[in-house]
């Protein structure tokens, strides 16, 4: 008994796709990944953002504001209830006399050395030290590094009388190295800039540029410093204010005779026979404010966007 063979090749089956349902509605493709199409969304605040944003920018410049005001009226204007909330007409001669009774210029010059100094030690010591706790192999390097963080938790108190009878054994009394030397690097940038450098400072570029013949120097010339540049940027801002507005050991080691500083000038001005004239302290306080101000408006800008860059991960 014979049987017929097929030898017609069967072509694969494609497998079917079900089709509508009759009568149901039409459903489309489904979209993947919606979370990722999400995210590329630019979401615009609303109005309550707004709102707000203008409230506490209000807050924020209310201080600046009244120092104005307050800096336009006599003191005794300035002391009576309720306080002046609109400009007056002793600003000019408010500024006159805070400028001579002190001699502010020569407090601006000082201060402007002296905060120069102190951030722009502070940001290369700092980037130096943290790069070599983040980046390098040594021993005793985790002990150290302790030690320098423990160091911010002692009060600068402590420090006062071995610190101002060194510097008057050194004859810097009443000079400005006596409140620059101290200051020329800060444990606070040597954490901050060993925390960024950790994350933003790839390895390879160090083992490429000791494979190209590059010594330490100029790893840290060429490599380091590029990688920080953001963080540098913010450090030796946040060093810049803090050592303009330093009252504490500047008051010690400067006398307002001599060559003091803003903060030690400003100790001295609108003391009267028995009273105080707070119209002429304010207008001396406007007048101490204002380059921070200017710095910031120049500068902030280019901070943040350092800031924003050095962020952004390729």
């Amino acid at each position: 008994m014979t049987h017929a063979i097929d030898t017609t090749r069967r072509s694969p089956r494609r497998p079917t796709q079900p089709g509508p349902r009759p009568g149901g509605p039409q459903r489309g493709p489904r979209r993947r990944f919606g979370g990722a199409a999400r995210a590329g969304r630019q979401h615009h605040a609303g109005p309550f953002t707004y709102l707000l944003l203008g409230f506490a920018a209000l807050v924020s410049l209310f201080p600046l504001y009244w120092n104005l005001v307050a800096a336009s009226h006599t003191g005794e204007r300035v002391v009576q209830a309720p306080s002046p909330l609109l400009p007056g007409r002793e600003l000019i001669n408010n500024l006159s006399i805070a400028w001579n009774q002190v001699d502010m210029g020569v407090a601006l010059v000082n201060t402007t050395i002296v905060a120069s100094a102190v951030a722009l030690s502070t940001v290369l010591f700092a980037t130096v030290a943290g790069f070599a706790f983040a980046k390098l192999r040594f021993k005793g390097r985790n002990v150290l590094l302790t030690i320098v963080v423990a160091t911010m938790t002692v009060p600068p108190q402590l420090s006062v009388i071995p610190l101002y009878q060194l510097i008057t054994e050194f004859g810097w009394v009443n000079q400005l190295q006596s409140v620059i030397l101290p200051s020329l690097v800060a444990a606070f940038g040597v954490f901050f800039m060993r925390q960024y450098l950790l994350e933003a400072l790839p390895v390879e570029l160090i083992e490429a540029a000791r494979m190209d013949g590059a010594h330490s120097l100029r790893i840290i010339w060429h490599v380091v410093f590029p990688v920080a540049r953001p963080a540098m940027a913010v450090l030796g801002m946040l060093i810049f204010v803090q050592a303009w507005n330093d009252f504490f050991w500047p008051f010690i080691a400067l006398t307002p005779d001599g060559s003091p500083t803003l903060q030690v000038a400003l100790a001295g001005l609108g003391a009267g026979n028995h009273t105080v004239n707070h119209a002429i302290v304010l207008t001396g306080a406007m007048i101490a404010t204002l380059p921070l101000l200017l710095v910031f408006a120049f500068l902030g800008k280019h901070i943040v966007g350092g800031i924003t860059s050095g962020a952004v991960k390729n």
